[in-house]
């Protein structure tokens, strides 16, 4: 099956192009039957016989733009100058770069910001540690710590691969919450090295971002670091995907009129996220939550279950059914997908109850596409952008991060994600709320604050929220 172009593989195709009529046409024509879209066409230069036109265009994978690019070769009198992989382009250096609040251009500048004058700051932070949340970037910062294990969709593909994920998710930091983040990628899969590696980051960062670790190691590090340390740690794989998934589920039950209590709710994919989603179901009210594996269904007593899930199997599955997906998913109210592709047919959609609810999150390919979904489904949502209500975690993290460190709070607790999760969800006015809008957009202004508020109010209500010293105190002198 071949998935909708997609900007992720975007080219950018320079043609030499003979100035007769009707040749755009041609060149237009021969892009859209291959399957592209353009997306711009840009005029580079012109003479009184030919132009050179740059033409943005969206395929669906690598062969695709091969075979754009073998349809324009075949086009009369015009000739490609160049093409370029936009994706592979724009991460040439990578993604991120440092940059000064201070400017340098002065000597005193110099004697101030360092020798001699920062040795008066060092000094105070010497006699309180406290003071590094005022005069260092710690309080605005968070590490975004990965070892490559569970990469998106790709698996273990090591640190070195993993850094442009990490690199993308320190911009999202930036660009939605103002938060400043940097990757680090660690060369091991010990979980006693990751939690000593990351306790010894612990002083330059105000919060640590977990990120894309296989399962089960990612419950025990995220457990003992939370435990050990006295800063923010959030598993964003496990919970920026549970907060986002509630927040639509919230939205989608005023549309079919149903409790969450009233529920049963089927979850294909029982890593991280899977157990994060459960766990915050449960928290809010759920009480029939059935799981599947490649095993079928999970239930208490499940011979060759290791640790985690057993733990899973305790708190869900309360009739404790059996066998495949196929029959488990007769007359489940919600479907939750985050597995792979194509697992979900349309007879199982066909044998939910009325008004089914469907989350499929796999990507880039859902559990069932929602053209093979929507004839049955009253409610469909995936993880992907060209199709509507995205469930997509950076509706969550920078929200929360920002209102915790903006409180200076010691952790992240499950009250913060339920009401990150009721602040994302009230962004959709009453009367704007249907079956295509259950969920507000990324670039929808108002959520970062929105979630960061709450988690700020409950950090503070909860005594996770610290004090510091205000910051005029520190540079105002007596007169």
């Amino acid at each position: 099956m071949r998935i909708n172009p997609s900007p992720s593989y975007s080219i950018l195709v320079r043609l030499q192009i003979p100035r007769e009529p009707g040749i755009i046409g041609r060149i237009s024509a021969a892009i859209g039957e291959a399957g592209g879209i353009i997306d711009t066409i840009d005029l580079v230069s012109r003479t009184e016989q030919a132009s050179v036109r740059d033409i943005l265009i969206e395929a669906s994978s690598c062969a695709h733009q091969r075979e754009i690019i073998q349809a324009l070769e075949k086009v009369d009198n015009v000739y490609l100058l160049s093409a370029e992989d936009l994706t592979f382009k724009y991460h040439i250096g990578g993604k991120l770069e440092t940059g000064c609040k201070l400017s340098f251009a002065k000597p005193e500048v110099l004697a101030i910001a360092y020798t001699p004058g920062v040795a008066r700051v060092c000094t105070a932070i010497h006699k309180n540690k406290a003071l590094a949340n005022n005069l260092t970037i710690k309080r605005n910062t968070v590490a975004v710590v990965s070892d490559g294990t569970a990469v998106l969709g790709l698996g273990d593909i090591g640190p070195e691969a993993a850094m442009p994920v990490m690199e993308g998710k320190c911009q999202l930091f930036k660009e939605f919450g103002g938060i400043d983040a940097f990757p680090i990628c660690l060369d091991t899969q010990d979980p006693e090295e990751i939690i000593r590696t990351v306790k010894l980051l612990a002083p330059t960062f105000g919060g640590i971002n977990l990120e894309d670790i296989s399962s089960p190691r990612c419950f025990e590090i995220e457990e003992r670091l939370k435990a050990e340390m006295d800063i923010p740690v959030f598993h964003d794989d496990q919970h920026g995907t549970a907060v986002v998934l509630l927040a639509a589920l919230f939205n989608a039950l005023k549309i079919v009129d149903k409790k969450i209590e009233d529920l049963k709710i089927v979850i294909c994919g029982i890593g991280a996220a899977g157990t994060a989603c459960a766990n915050i179901m449960l928290e809010a009210g759920a009480k029939n939550i059935v799981g599947y594996d490649l095993g079928g269904a999970v239930y208490k007593g499940r011979s060759g279950d290791h640790e985690h899930l057993q733990a899973f199997a305790e708190k869900t599955n309360p009739e404790m059914e059996q066998g495949p997906l196929s029959e488990g998913i007769k007359g489940a109210d919600l479907f939750i997908g985050l597995s792979a592709p194509g697992v979900l047919k349309q007879d199982d959609v066909k044998n939910m109850a009325a008004d089914p609810i469907i989350f499929a999150m796999a990507n880039p390919v859902p559990e069932i596409m929602p053209e093979t979904a929507q004839p049955y489904a009253r409610i469909m949502a995936t993880g992907r952008s060209d199709y509507p209500n995205q469930i997509n975690n950076v509706l969550c993290f920078p929200g929360i991060f920002k209102g915790a460190l903006r409180c200076n709070a010691s952790a992240i607790n499950e009250e913060m994600k339920i009401v990150a999760a009721h602040a994302i969800a009230d962004l959709i006015p009453a009367d704007e709320l249907n079956e295509q809008n259950i969920i507000p957009s990324v670039f929808n202004e108002n959520v970062v604050e929105a979630v960061a508020q709450e988690v700020e109010r409950v950090a503070r209500e909860s005594g996770l929220a610290r004090e510091r010293a205000d910051d005029a105190s520190l540079y105002k002198m007596e007169i």
